[in-house]
């Protein structure tokens, strides 16, 4: 894997800042488009890559989702000295989102949940996920190999870097994350954007329509559907269409009558 495509990034300058949060077994390559729409709109972007992520497989081992969680905390509570913080994840990022959201509802102003991983799709994760406390998983299939990811744009495809192998344990971490962060979306006190892919193969769109719904909390919710792409949005054909929607979504955020307490009780889900 070329860890130089995976590695961190920092972009632009500004007095509000975005947290980058990428997906399982992805890295911050996945949500550099992103950061740079974002950054070009005058907001400091940050994108950490999570534990055990985008280097080697073997340091997957040790990377659970209590280090994932730790890992986001942590870039959230760097940004505390921008005016206004707001949090963007991919899959599983978005999970995280939630987390961090749901946990400090002082610090996240607004959120971006990309292709969330509230359901996966397909028989086979949900047979995996119905052996997760047998033990059988590890014996049966200690490593799942990987050799592509979700992406239609075949230029995409071809330079995007892939962890070849990861560890079927962390599966059980990647579903316990899932469940603590849809227990606790009713927590997220910030207006949200939720963005799915109609073609998406990993997880189901319908699962982001539902993450709306459970947003009850938020003083407003928006819910943007592709038809263009697979999962990996930031990287694929929808991905400016999605850029354009979360900077113009965070610009209405950092205006004077942005802030929660001034946008009245406009709450809802906007379509």
């Amino acid at each position: 894997m070329d860890t130089w495509k995976t590695a961190p990034f920092e972009l632009g300058h500004g007095e509000d800042a975005c947290l980058l949060l990428h997906g399982f077994t992805g890295s911050p390559w996945e949500m550099r488009p992103l950061g740079e729409a974002l950054a070009a709109r005058g907001l400091y972007v940050t994108a950490p890559r999570l534990p055990g992520h985008g280097t080697t497989p073997e340091a997957m081992l040790e990377a659970d989702h209590r280090r994932w969680e730790a890992a986001a905390l942590e870039a959230l509570d760097a940004l505390r000295g921008f005016r206004r913080v707001f949090v963007a994840g991919l899959s599983m990022g978005a999970l995280l989102g939630l987390r961090m959201s749901a946990l400090r509802p002082e610090v996240v102003k607004g959120l971006v949940l990309i292709a969330p991983a509230a359901r996966f799709k397909g028989p086979k994760m949900a047979l995996l996920k119905s052996l997760r406390n047998t033990g059988l998983l590890e014996r049966i299939v200690p490593w799942v190999r990987k050799s592509a990811t979700d992406l239609s744009d075949p230029v995409a495809l071809a330079e995007a870097p892939i962890l070849p192998a990861f560890p079927i344990a962390r599966l059980k971490d990647l579903w316990a994350l899932q469940e603590t962060s849809l227990r606790d979306a009713h927590l997220v006190r910030c207006p949200t954007l939720v963005v799915v892919a109609e073609q998406d193969h990993v997880v189901d769109p319908a699962g982001g329509q539902w993450l709306a719904s459970q947003l009850t909390g938020a003083p407003e919710v928006r819910m943007l559907s592709l038809q263009e792409g697979y999962h990996i949005i930031p990287r694929d054909k929808g991905g400016p269409r999605m850029a354009a929607a979360a900077g113009d979504f965070l610009d209405g955020l950092r205006q004077p009558w942005g802030d929660e307490e001034e946008r009245g009780s406009a709450s809802g889900i906007l379509i």
